[in-house]
């Protein structure tokens, strides 16, 4: 049980790590009064335009490899 929770952490953290990285999310932050104020953004046209081309790339890798 402790592997599985173990693994999917580290599983979250490379999509989080690579999300920002890649510009997927946009982290904003503020306050007024006593009241702080975080936000998460996700560009989902930048994520839709990294995955066409991740597929993109794996198409035309496997027209590529030789037959065998």
């Amino acid at each position: 049980m402790s592997r599985t929770l173990l693994v999917l952490v580290l599983i979250v953290a490379v999509v989080a790590g690579l999300g920002f990285y890649m510009g997927w999310f946009h982290f904003s932050s503020g306050s007024d009064n006593n009241d702080a104020h975080i936000t998460v953004s996700v560009d989902k046209d930048q994520v839709q335009k990294d995955m066409d081309k991740a597929a993109d790339k794996v198409e035309t890798t496997t027209q590529q490899a030789p037959d065998e």
